[in-house]
Order: C-alpha cells, then structure tokens, then sequence
C-alpha cells in the first residue's frame, strides 16, 4: 500500500507538471489481476518498479533496487532521471492532519481550563507532572521513536553471505 501511495505521488507529479510529454509511461499492474505478466517478467514479489527501454528488452539495471533504496517518490524520481534523462519535480499533496491534531490539542486544553476555571489546584499536582514525564520518557526512548528518527531500510543484507 505505501509503495502503492509513492508511486501515485510520482505518477501525478509527472502527470501534472510543465514537462510533460510522451516520453515516459506509468503503468501498474496487480498481481491478483495480472498474474500472468509476472510469470512471463519471472517477478516472486511485489511490488517491483521496472524500467522498459523504448528499444531491446530490460537489462537488469532497469528493475529499481527496492530492498536497498526504498520506495519513497523522490528516490523512484531520481532512479528515472538516471534511466530516461527525464526529470521529475516531486510534488507531495498538503498533509494538514498535525495542524488539526494541534488546533484540537489546544482546544481541549483551553475547554479544561475554562470549565475548572475556579480550581486550578490539579496543575500544581505533582504526581500528574510525573506520570506525564515518565509517559513522555518511555515514548522517546522505544523502539518505534527509534525508527521513526532513524528510518532504518527496510530490509538489511548480510555482508558475509549476502541473505537479505
């Protein structure tokens, strides 16, 4: 599915922008539809990017390396400059969900405020700061804020036998 969202990223940026021509195709095909065509490509796994020359058949160079580089448009746009020598300008629709989840935030915080307006002792609760610290501490020190920092591949190779 993420790989799905990228390559639709890609497709419209190509689709709508200034450059666009017949020099380039995107094309998709579903497994579950297509079943044949990965047999006759000798595709085991999905999803795979490939690059078809407009003459001869694809080298191997022309299938992109998802397991080294990742899925994300602005690598699969520079992958096809490498290819086509046709540049892609990425462009990302708005994401406005942090800018709701903060006006949402600040409007639950300023309704507690309001309604507990004539008892505000619960802010000098120390055993509420407390609780919250340590859920904050937990939260950055996990593993899922590690990769989310990080963002670690989504596979690694062995470097002594090659095994992904």
């Amino acid at each position: 599915r993420q790989a799905n969202e990228e390559y639709q990223v890609l497709a419209n940026s190509w689709r709508y922008s200034s450059a666009f021509s017949n020099k380039l195709f995107f094309t998709i095909v579903d497994y579950d539809e297509g079943a044949d065509v990965f047999q006759q490509l000798n595709m085991n796994s999905a999803p795979t990017f490939m690059h078809f020359p407009p003459k001869g058949k694809p080298k191997r160079a022309d299938t992109f390396d998802l397991q080294r580089i990742g899925f994300a448009a602005e690598q699969l746009a520079k992958w096809i400059a490498d290819r086509t020598d046709v540049h892609i300008r990425v462009f990302r629709p708005p994401n406005y969900s942090g800018t709701i989840a903060l006006a949402l935030l600040v409007s639950l915080v300023g309704g507690l405020l309001y309604l507990r307006r004539n008892n505000l002792e619960f802010i000098y609760n120390k055993t509420g700061w407390a609780m919250a610290a340590l859920c904050v501490v937990f939260a950055m020190t996990s593993g899922q804020m590690w990769n989310h920092i990080r963002g670690p591949p989504y596979a690694h190779k062995n470097p002594q036998n090659g095994q992904v």
